[in-house]
Formats: C-alpha cells, structure tokens, sequence
C-alpha cells in the first residue's frame, strides 16, 4: 500500500522522500523547520513516518511510534531506512533508521495495524477552553519551524521575557496549535503537531535552558478517517511534566479535534542542563 503526499505544503515538502532500493528512501532537511540543533523533532519523527507510510509492503495504519534521537541531524541529504520486522494478518511490526555520513542519528520502531470495530470507549475528556478563534495567536520568530504553526495559547504560556519569578508557573500548557498556514490533518501532520510543546523545563522555570528531546512515543487513537474529518480545524492540545531529575524530564501530552475526539497520547523524555 503507497500513500502519496501532496507537496504544495511547506511541511509536505519537508518530509518528502524518494524511494532508492528496497527499504532504503533518501531525503533532505528543511531550512523551513530548523531548531536549536537539527531540524524541529516533530519533523523528523514524522519524516521516518513517511518512510513506512510510502512503503509498498506496508499494511494498516499507525497505532504507535518511538523515535530516538541519537545525534543531531545535520542541513542537507540524509537516508532513512523502514525495514518491515513482521508482518502477520492484522498487524506490522517496522524498524526505522536514520543515517547521515553512514552514521545513525535517528533511530525508531514503529507498529501499524489493521483496526477491527470493536468496543471503544474513550476516557480522558478533552478540557474546557474557549474556542481557538477567540484567542490571539502566538507569534514567535526564534526559530524557523515556529512560523509554521498556528498557536493559540489557553493557559501554560511561556513568556520569559515578562521575568516571572521562578516557581510560580507550572510545567502544564493548554493551546489551540495546527499547520500554518492550514492543512488537512493526516497521520503525518499529526505525528509533528505531538512534539509543538516546548521543553516542560522552559515553562516551569520561564527561561531558557538547554534542553531536548531524546526519546519519544506517540499512540495514535483514531483512524485515517477520523484524521480527515477534522480537515484543517485546530487541535487541542495539553502538555506536563511529572518529573524533572539530574538532567532528564518526562512529558505526557494528548491532542483532540475540535469535537473533543482523543487523537494523540504522546510521552517523552528530555534532558536539560542549567
């Protein structure tokens, strides 16, 4: 099964790949989504999701992604490799390598399925917050994939520049984020839109502190069509930390529709210095 991506988007043209051999697609970075170090995580982990999404051997959709960032992805030509583990009736197991200059600097695993209707219920209710055109969006130009997402905060802003004293915010954010300019939701854009929320550390201490992450997980609750039905609507999305401890930090994050659908549970780990 091959999906084709359009590429009149910013973001589709950033996790854009041309197949090279069996398995193995190249790529290259994108100036329009740059961070700190290397291109802005979502993209990456997202761009290895393109690898199995393009795969010809590929079955079902993603329920679950990890990637592990190695190393720092460096501006230009990269190979991503999607090497199916197991396939069985319903269910593929993938491993996923990023390579520059023949060394990994990103690795992941990735479970697709073939989902059955079933039973389903959903139990964590998406919060009240005011509907996302109410609210002014947050505009910042410190890095390049900013400008790429619509953010539109509820509470948890992070405004170091106002000197709030140390302590007094929490490591919770709650905002309206989506593409921008807008784009229908797919399982890509959705992957990218878990890993918008800045480092828990920044908003717990508001400052900026060296920090990044280093692993994460994404579970994926609703299906290609669900996806679709939300079009290019804004996502709710909610962000905290549980812990911070000798330099690491978790995140726990979920992302619904506007119609309170539970789309993403996602949880990391990211380290920090002082």
């Amino acid at each position: 099964m091959t999906t084709t991506l359009p590429a009149s988007h910013a973001f589709d043209r950033a996790i854009a790949l041309q197949p090279l051999t069996a398995n193995l697609f190249s790529g290259a970075t994108s100036d329009d989504y740059q961070n700190m170090v290397g291109p802005f995580g979502g993209v990456t982990a997202a761009t290895l999701l393109n690898a199995v999404l393009q795969h010809p051997e590929r079955i079902g959709e993603p329920v679950s992604l990890t990637i592990n960032f190695a190393g720092p992805v460096q501006p230009g030509a990269f190979e991503i490799e999607a090497t199916p583990l197991r396939t069985n009736r319903s269910t593929q197991h993938w491993l996923l390598l990023q390579r520059q200059g023949g060394e990994v600097v990103t690795s992941g695993t990735a479970f697709f399925a073939t989902r059955r209707e079933t039973w389903s219920e959903q139990q964590e209710s998406m919060p009240a917050a005011p509907a996302a055109d109410s609210l002014p969006q947050q505009i910042r130009q410190e890095r390049s994939w900013f400008q790429h997402y619509d953010f539109r905060y509820v509470t948890g802003l992070f405004h170091p520049k106002e000197q709030i004293k140390e302590g007094r915010e929490g490591t919770e954010s709650l905002l309206w984020t989506r593409d921008n300019p807008p784009r229908p939701l797919d399982f890509a854009s959705l992957t990218a839109l878990g890993d918008v929320f800045a480092p828990r550390i920044f908003h717990r201490r508001q400052r900026f502190t060296p920090a990044g992450t280093v692993s994460l997980t994404h579970y994926f609750h609703a299906d290609a069509a669900q996806l679709a039905a939300s079009g290019d609507r804004p996502l709710l999305g909610q962000a905290r930390a549980t812990r911070m401890h000798n330099n690491y930090s978790d995140q726990v994050a979920h992302l619904w529709s506007e119609d309170g659908v539970l789309l993403l549970t996602s949880t990391q780990v990211a380290y920090y210095k002082e």
